[in-house]
């Protein structure tokens, strides 16, 4: 028999791997479905590239890769035996087999046992070896099937890449020297003390001085005034304001030259009034919750409705999903998305297509993995009713623990946020996350993958239009822009129960003052016409340069539809940050209703009477010492021994920010073809001004300049042409990360088809109702023909579903959503899915509406 096994593994020795460092073992789910050695059919786990598949998909794979051998995996979970049977501990055929498998349900030890089975399965025809099998099946074999059973599953514990550098301790963290100069820093409306940078600033760890770094710090632009302060004072420690969490923060030493790590970070912020240590807290149930969890006691109750007895719901579009620690914010997302005839067709109709013409490894690409989701949500397969002999044994023990076996255990999400989270600094980690920020991802990446087919995002997406007057001269600018959100403003002081909040305030501080328990907490009504009008009103320009004046002037702007999506997605602006840096949430209930018509915020375009501001933008102020540039000559002239041009090295030096001679050298690879690649050093300061393009006053720009050189030659260092990145610029309002986007979603043989897109494929995170943002794309009238794709129609709409957040910060707390299916209302909380008795829609945290039809 051993030769006869021998024999017929011969042909498939050459595919059969052993596992080796790095390679992830999908043994405990499908690539293509949810199910896992527990389900019905097991678990089919390739010999060559380890991922798992289904019993209903590996014949596909068998298919489209000819690879034969397979590792079936089965669990078998059963009720333990009682009386003087009954084993105390849960008894396996093999200790081997699953030593690393987390098991997919919530079994309690005590009550159920399990039991593993592993077999070599030979495709087509099925022939199974049972495992172990040592003596009889070749060495390789056996050191093959032992590394896969002993393998942690792909998920269970992430190491991070080999090729990341650690990040080191600072030599001055623990000796830092703090000014006690009185400076405090706001919790917001930062901007460099040296320029009007408000962007990638930092702040001076010694002195609290927040100044602009360099586009080398982390992509971003700036004018090096942070590292200029370091030259001048010496003061090493500098962090980023935009980065700072309760989890750390982003640190650089300007001595060290790197990214470093400050252990005391905590104290060090402290002593510019940033308080980290009161940010969040964990509770012993996984989710975040606040500092003082009693005001938000009833918070909790209401949304989760927890004093309703509510029916559970089983079956097609019922199947809820797992909690894989802080993951509610992606299963409320994804739970609305997928209950959207759009999102349905596009992934769950497309299904079979979707996974024929999958990749290798379909665990990596996003339609596979969307597909995946939805089909898992929609079909039913994991929403099962227990059967009539389960139900009866449930109520003869009357046993919470035991009911909870045959209640829903939802899917999980694993596969998916390891895919979607790749590389995002904060949905790649553990951490809770804002829901609406996670859903403006999501509308993104689905606009990157929609590329040449059906888009589902477009049904959100729809256009602004901003109309900017100079106070002055009474002139105006009308622009339009994408958007996919609006983010209605929640006005305190339209509280209805105003005098009760005073009251509650007044007793709240004397509580505190004489160390007494505080009062029953005290909710904001606020109406939904506050919001709305809130919302409409026209705001101020910080910082307006009129093109007609020449010089900064005072200006408003106010912001219409310019039209209406087929489904319309509405934030409340329920978070803020308290003077002492402690993200809060503001208390309060809004009534919002289930119908809602905004056609009368339908824009208008130019009025009849009025003149338009010139297209000039400000003239461009250069630094005095532009004319005579900081470079590293010490770089220059490594690289000139290599051989290359001075000229050329001076310029690789500059335009890599004085880097060092690695970054120069690739910028030089770059623009070796370049005609100008040896020509000397010329900065537009350098260089006479050549011939006037616009009628406008002298210094004045037309609004189609060109952008920086420093951010062109950042592009092409990474091997993008020239032509392009000026183009990925244009289209981004010169910003680089955008521009990044822009040409990946770009690709340059498409580049004439696709350039009226002005990469309008990025939601805005901003309300266009904010003074302070900028328009990433500007659509003038005659583009919009061949502008971004929108679906317009009327503006009248009816509420179908709402995400609530329970907490007092974005970054903890919980999320669950209501959505309207079948006439009623549903309560999905992580894997519980209900009947919802009494949906608490005034609050809400994000709406979302679909349009009603003309009729």
């Amino acid at each position: 028999m051993a030769a006869d096994l021998g024999e017929l593994l011969v042909p498939y020795m050459p595919t059969i791997r052993v596992p080796r460092t790095g390679d992830r073992v999908f043994k405990s789910e499908c690539a293509f479905s949810f199910d896992s050695p527990e389900s019905e059919g097991g678990l089919y786990v390739c010999m060559n590239t380890f991922l798992g598949f289904g019993r209903e998909h590996v014949e596909r794979h068998y298919r489209k890769t000819g690879q034969s051998v397979y590792m079936h995996l089965k669990r078998h979970v059963k009720e333990k035996a009682t009386g003087a049977a009954g084993g105390a501990v849960p008894r396996r055929r093999n200790g081997k087999v699953f030593l690393d498998l987390e098991l997919n349900r919530d079994f309690n030890g005590e009550d159920y046992e399990y039991e593993d089975e592993a077999k070599l399965v030979i495709f087509p025809d099925h022939f199974e070896i049972a495992l172990p099998n040592i003596e009889e099946l070749p060495a390789l074999v056996t050191i093959a099937c032992d590394a896969v059973l002993n393998a942690p599953s792909a998920y269970k514990k992430q190491e991070p890449e080999s090729w990341e550098e650690e990040i080191q301790v600072s030599k001055h963290a623990r000796s830092l020297r703090q000014l006690d100069n009185g400076v405090r820093i706001p919790p917001s409306g930062w901007k460099c003390q040296k320029c009007e940078m408000r962007e990638n600033l930092w702040l001076n760890l010694t002195d609290g001085a927040v100044l602009c770094g360099k586009w080398f710090f982390d992509g971003s632009g700036g004018n090096g005034h942070a590292l200029e302060h370091y030259r001048e004072t010496s003061y090493p420690l500098a962090v980023k304001l935009d980065n700072i969490t309760p989890d750390g923060a982003d640190v650089y030493s300007f001595e060290e030259e790197e990214a470093v790590l400050d252990p005391h970070i905590s104290d060090h912020l402290s002593h510019f009034g940033i308080d980290m240590l009161q940010m969040q807290k964990r509770t012993e149930n996984g989710h975040h919750t606040d500092n003082s969890a009693r005001p938000r006691v009833s918070e909790w109750e209401v949304i989760q409705e927890s004093g309703m007895k509510l029916k559970v719901v089983y079956g097609s579009g019922y199947t809820g999903i797992k909690n894989l620690g802080n993951s509610c914010y992606l299963s409320t997302v994804m739970q609305v998305l997928f209950s959207i005839p759009d999102f349905q067709r596009m992934y769950v109709g497309n299904l079979q297509r979707i996974f024929d013409y999958s990749p290798l490894d379909p665990t990596q690409d996003f339609a596979t993995q969307m597909a995946k989701l939805g089909h898992g949500l929609l079909s039913g397969q994991y929403s099962k009713p227990p059967m009539k002999s389960e139900l009866i044994e449930q109520v003869m023990k009357e046993e919470h623990k035991v009911l909870n076996w045959h209640q829903q255990k939802g899917i999980s999400p694993r596969m998916l946020k390891a895919l979607v989270s790749r590389g995002h600094p904060e949905f790649s980690s553990s951490r809770q996350q804002d829901a609406h920020e996670f859903l403006l991802h999501m509308v993104n990446l689905v606009e990157r993958n929609s590329a040449g087919s059906e888009n589902p995002s477009d049904i959100f997406r729809f256009l602004v239009e901003e109309r900017t007057q100079c106070c002055q001269t009474r002139r105006v600018r009308y622009t339009q822009r994408v958007d996919y959100c609006i983010q209605l403003p929640a006005p305190i002081e339209a509280a209805t129960n105003r005098e009760e909040l005073l009251a509650y305030e007044a007793k709240r501080k004397e509580a505190e003052e004489n160390t007494r328990a505080p009062p029953e907490p005290v909710r904001a009504r606020i109406p939904f016409t506050a919001c709305l009008q809130a919302f409409t009103e026209p705001e101020n320009v910080p910082d307006f340069w009129s093109s007609a004046l020449q010089a900064k002037s005072a200006g408003v702007k106010t912001s219409r539809f310019a039209s209406f999506p087929e489904y319309l997605i509405l934030q409340i602006k329920k978070f803020t940050f308290g003077v002492d840096w402690v993200p809060k949430k503001l208390d309060l209930t809004i009534e919002v209703p289930d119908f809602l018509d905004l056609s009368r915020l339908r824009a208008t375009g130019k009025q009849a009477g009025e003149e338009e501001l010139p297209d000039l933008m400000p003239p461009i102020v250069l630094p005095e010492d532009t004319r005579a540039p900081e470079i590293d000559e010490a770089a220059v002239m490594q690289l000139a021994e290599m051989g290359f041009p001075l000229e050329a090295c001076r310029k690789a030096v500059y335009y890599t920010g004085n880097m060092g001679p690695e970054m120069a050298f690739n910028w030089i690879i770059a623009h070796m073809e370049e005609p100008d690649f040896a020509e000397p050093l010329a900065l537009p300061s350098m260089m006479d001004p050549g011939p006037s393009t616009s009628d406008g006053p002298v210094g004045a720009t037309p609004l189609d300049n060109s952008p920086p050189e420093e951010s062109i030659a950042i592009l092409t260092s990474m091997g993008f042409p020239r032509a392009h990145s000026i183009r990925a610029l244009k289209a981004t309002n010169n910003n680089l990360e955008r521009a990044l986007d822009w040409i990946f979603t770009h690709p340059e043989e498409e580049e004439l088809d696709t350039l009226s897109d002005m990469a309008d494929t990025e939601p805005n995170d901003n309300a266009f109702s904010n003074a302070t943002s900028h328009s990433d794309s500007t659509l003038s009238p005659d583009r919009e023909a061949s502008g971004p794709r929108v679906k317009d129609g009327p503006g009248r709409y009816e509420l179908f579903a709402f995400i609530s957040h329970m907490g007092a910060s974005t970054m903890s707390g919980h999320y669950v959503c209501h959505i309207k299916k079948e006439g009623r209302w549903v309560i999905y909380n992580d894997h519980k899915v209900c009947l919802s008795e009494k949906p608490p829609k005034d609050s809400g945290y994000i709406y979302f509406y679909h349009r009603l039809s003309s009729s």
